[in-house]
């Protein structure tokens, strides 16, 4: 058996997300808007449009200049079944199981047939209690980062951005028959003499060929290059924005799926797990404002639908010698929102709501989430926001943001943003931006 099972699933996502040059609930991270609960489909700046809402581009201000974004970050995640620390613990109850094994000897077991029993017994019930322990939990990552070079222009506001967003899960499929058999290894000093003998004399396969649980750990990375465009017409004097990226669309698939004993984080890259698709993709969006200080608006996130396989990952069962097959599928879906906000020079309120589910993997449940935010600017250079998010579909965990803006000169920006929520779930983010 291999003895690295521990790992990390946000340094995971993140690993990945750079490796790959790719917030946690949208397809984009901007520390702004995530410290206001997720939100800024009607709230956000120009400068930062072209992530959120492309029609955003073309509310820049007379004075307001070049705006370059280098970069966004943000990331999160979520474990509430603290499995990062007990995949910590089995991991030494697998290396102690596995050196128990190791050591059983005919010569061994004949010398001390009682002390070897125990032995054997006593570290068969360590892993049962960690297997059963594990049963059903799951932990989850996102990360999310972006560069953007910002144009404004009253006749056509033009702007280049590269972004991405990853999503990693880990779960453990542990095989009741493995806790049944480890557990008869417990109870019974005979059945235990009868494995230890058996495993002594023809090795150590005859023990590890009934264990047959799994870990399986499923990430996507989905990165967007594009350039957007965006403009701003009087409707009934309605100042209206409309704004559209079309993207090129890079997406790597990750479907490592082991066994939990073999289970090794550093094999996530190989590419017996790993495929990648290329496409083409659109966002776009609509924003109004009425008055001077209503603002409303849209925006849809890849508008063309488009379905992408894994790999088919399979693994034998050791104790019937059949294969089984893992395989999934990641769904890129339009994401529509609807957002709103109220502002003026001091204060910024707005919510955010998504009007489509947010899709990942087949085999795992749709989210759909609503936001609300503030921001409050007491001084020139200083911006202080909050907000909360949660997911109406109850799928994934409800947060509370914050975070601060620093503008010194109003020319360098720099922004950041923490989230922290049910289920253990945490996060943080920072944004340089620089205005010309």
């Amino acid at each position: 058996m291999k003895k690295h099972l521990k790992f990390s699933v946000v340094s995971i996502a993140v690993s990945l997300f750079v490796a790959n040059e790719a917030s946690a609930a949208n397809t984009w991270a901007e520390a702004r808007s995530d410290a206001m609960g997720g939100t800024g489909v009607a709230s956000g700046n120009y400068g930062s449009g072209a992530f959120i809402n492309p029609a955003l581009l073309a509310k820049a201000k007379p004075d307001d200049d070049i705006t370059v974004i280098l970069p966004s970050v943000g990331a999160q995640i979520t474990d509430k079944d603290n499995l990062q620390d007990q995949i910590d613990d089995i991991s030494d109850k697998v290396d102690h199981y596995d050196n128990v094994i190791n050591s059983l000897t005919p010569a061994e077991i004949i010398a001390n047939p009682l002390g070897s029993v125990n032995q054997f017994q006593s570290a068969a019930k360590d892993l049962a209690d960690e297997l059963d322990d594990l049963k059903g939990k799951t932990a989850r990552a996102n990360a999310g980062a972006g560069i953007a070079v910002s144009i404004p222009n009253h006749v056509l506001a033009v702007a280049f951005v590269a972004k991405g967003y990853a999503h990693a899960r880990v779960s453990s499929s542990i095989d009741q028959q493995d806790i049944d058999y480890l557990r008869s290894i417990q109870n019974s000093k005979l059945v235990a003499g009868s494995v230890a003998l058996d495993a002594a004399l023809n090795g150590s396969d005859q023990i590890t060929k009934n264990l047959n649980s799994t870990a399986s750990g499923r990430a996507a990375i989905v990165s967007d290059y594009g350039v957007a465009v965006a403009r701003q017409f009087d409707i009934a004097d309605v100042p209206v924005s409309v704004g559209i990226t079309p993207k090129l669309q890079k997406t790597w698939l990750y479907n490592y799926t082991t066994s939990i004993y073999t289970y090794d984080s550093d094999d996530w890259n190989n590419s017996r797990y790993r495929t990648d698709d290329t496409g083409f993709n659109v966002d776009a969006g609509v924003t109004a404002d009425f008055g001077e200080h209503w603002t409303v608006g849209l925006s849809g996130q890849n508008l063309m639908s488009r379905d992408i396989d894994t790999k088919d990952v399979r693994i034998r069962n050791g104790r019937t010698g059949e294969e089984v097959n893992y395989k999934d599928t990641y769904q890129i879906r339009p994401l529509v929102t609807a957002g709103v906000a109220w502002h003026n020079d001091l204060v910024t309120l707005t919510a955010d709501g998504d009007l489509t589910e947010t899709k990942g993997f087949k085999s795992e449940e749709n989210s759909q989430y609503v936001g609300v935010g503030a921001e409050v600017t007491p001084l020139s250079w200083l911006a202080v926001r909050a907000g909360y998010r949660a997911d109406v579909k109850d799928n994934d965990s409800n947060v509370f943001t914050g975070g601060l803006g620093f503008a010194p000169f109003n020319a360098v920006h720099v922004d950041l943003m923490g989230l922290y929520g049910e289920d253990k779930t945490w996060g943080a983010g920072a944004q340089l931006s620089v205005t010309f």
